[in-house]
């Protein structure tokens, strides 16, 4: 079935009957159109193509209906347009560019209870930066635009009177790996998995579970090509408020095949965050994150760790420095990033400079992280309307 349809024969469903009731809408409705350029200009003199450019646009339409009972349907469409150039002046030249769905989603809303499908951001998770429970996004913090592409799927959530609530989703067309996946997932078989939350003294605690179908064919030569592998993920996380924030967020991914080392994946993150009464003052996030692989669960033969320090500080009232520097403990290796952001009206712009290992392993990064290898500075402009 073609994604965009499925949306329709959604809409047309709950446009009808929802619980058995038919919907009158009011005139309570609202479509609005707002849309974001950004152009970026990347300089890295390690890189085969020192001189990047890059250009995006992203618009965006929402329409909304108010009904009865606190009830609302609202739909969102928005596109991705973007181009880049790798230039090395005067002899080599690398340009690409693409047009592609960035959302498109219908939702039904009631005070407790809402269901939505399309293609969307699902996320989840109590960890900051390095998220053990990056299943379905690959948000980079390196991108002030926080820019991920999103799933295929049907997400339903409830909320009870005391704040707990319960996830149930179901995936399905999203071949390419997302998160933290090695494998792509087997074509045309769905993805089922749900999520619940609920408070608990001083903080909040979840667990959440999700199955897929995955192929490794011509992923490795050392890992042999199977098809339709059931994989399991295991996840917890919690967070407290205890004079610090902190928290800690777990997953344990499992295949049920030979995979060699990739056979079980553990991913641990602890972290916490505070703000400072200095000046402004100064909001400190700290994570740890322990990864391991191997053939069997919990044997941590395959180990890697990572911490991370980000710091961030107002300038005034349109100004703002952040900064975050990883260790690898494996490697004994450090990665720096600074980033001075200054916000006008509709306009932002984004200075940026990094001094990185010539080889990049900073994990759960987007495929583009050859860029940031050795030194470099990028500059981005941001106009939202």
């Amino acid at each position: 079935m073609n994604k965009l349809n499925f949306i329709l024969i959604f809409i047309t469903l709950f446009s009808h009957k929802i619980y058995g009731q038919n919907i009158e809408p009011t005139e309570q409705t609202q479509l609005q159109f707002k849309g974001q350029f950004s152009s970026v200009a990347h300089f890295n003199g390690d890189n085969e193509l020192p001189l990047w450019l890059g250009g995006r646009y992203l618009p965006q339409l929402n329409y909304s209906i108010e009904l009865p009972t606190n009830r609302l349907i609202d739909f969102e469409y928005s596109a991705n347009f973007f181009g880049n150039a790798g230039l090395k002046p005067f002899s080599e030249s690398d340009l690409s560019g693409k047009i592609k769905n960035y959302r498109a989603w219908a939702r039904y809303s009631s005070k407790q209870f809402e269901i939505r499908a399309g293609l969307q951001k699902i996320n989840f998770g109590s960890a900051s930066i390095l998220r053990p429970l990056m299943w379905f996004d690959q948000l980079d913090p390196r991108d002030p635009l926080r820019l991920t592409d999103g799933v295929w799927g049907v997400l339903t959530r409830y909320y009870f009177l005391n704040n707990a609530n319960l996830w149930v989703w179901g995936l399905y067309g999203n071949k390419n790996p997302k998160g933290w996946e090695f494998a792509e997932t087997t074509k045309n078989k769905p993805e089922l998995g749900g999520r619940f939350q609920t408070p608990v003294p001083k903080g909040e605690a979840a667990i959440s579970f999700h199955h897929r179908k995955a192929t490794t064919f011509d992923l490795d030569e050392n890992i042999p090509p199977f098809n339709e592998i059931p994989e399991n993920r295991i996840g917890f996380d919690a967070r407290f408020d205890m004079v610090v924030g902190w928290w800690v967020e777990g997953s344990w991914i499992s295949n049920k095949a030979d995979l060699d080392m990739f056979t079980n994946q553990q991913i641990l993150n602890i972290g916490a965050d505070y703000t400072f009464g200095i000046g402004n003052g100064i909001y400190v996030i700290y994570e740890q994150l322990f990864a391991s692989y191997g053939e069997k669960a919990f044997s941590f033969k395959n180990t890697t760790s990572f911490s991370l320090l980000n710091l961030s500080y107002p300038i005034g009232m349109f100004d703002n420095l952040s900064a975050i520097v990883y260790y690898d403990w494996t490697n004994n290796k450090s990665y720096n990033f600074i980033n001075w952001q200054k916000q006008f009206d509709k306009i932002s712009l984004f200075f940026m400079g990094y001094w990185n290992p010539e080889v990049f392993q900073i994990p759960t990064q987007t495929t583009d992280q050859n860029l940031y290898g050795g030194k470099g500075i990028q500059v981005m402009f941001v106009f939202n309307h």
